[in-house]
This record gives C-alpha cells, sequence and structure tokens, in this order.
C-alpha cells in the first residue's frame, strides 16, 4: 500500500502527469514493440506459429437432446 499512500498524496495536477506518463510509456512500447522484436531476432518464425496453433484446445459443439 505504500505505493498506493505516496500517489494519493501528490497534487492533482502531479498525478495526472503520472498518468499520462506512464500511458506514454506504454504507447510508445506497443507502437514500438514489433521493430524492437525483429531487430533482436525474436520474431517467431511460420513453424513456432505452426505449433502454437497445433498446441491449443479445440473447441466443438455437441447438440444436447431436448429435456
Amino acid at each position: 500500500m505504500a505505493v498506493w499512500q505516496w500517489y494519493k498524496n501528490l497534487a492533482p495536477k502531479t498525478r495526472i502527469m503520472v498518468g499520462v506518463g506512464i500511458m506514454a510509456y506504454a504507447g510508445a512500447g506497443l507502437y514500438f514493440a514489433d521493430t524492437i522484436e525483429e531487430k533482436l531476432g525474436l520474431k517467431p518464425t511460420e513453424e513456432e506459429k505452426e505449433e502454437l496453433r497445433n498446441a491449443l484446445p479445440k473447441i466443438s459443439v455437441v447438440e444436447r437432446k431436448d429435456q
């Protein structure tokens, strides 16, 4: 609770700036994530994508008899 208490004790304008800063940081991360993955060689291959698709559970619909 120490972080929450610290945040609540900030002035309202400062809290707004902290919130906007966190949102900007998150937005930049989402915007640049793909580019950074490619440069670091972390982009998944088609084989890895297919392996992941095969690992996901399959859902099939079974109709019930009316009661």
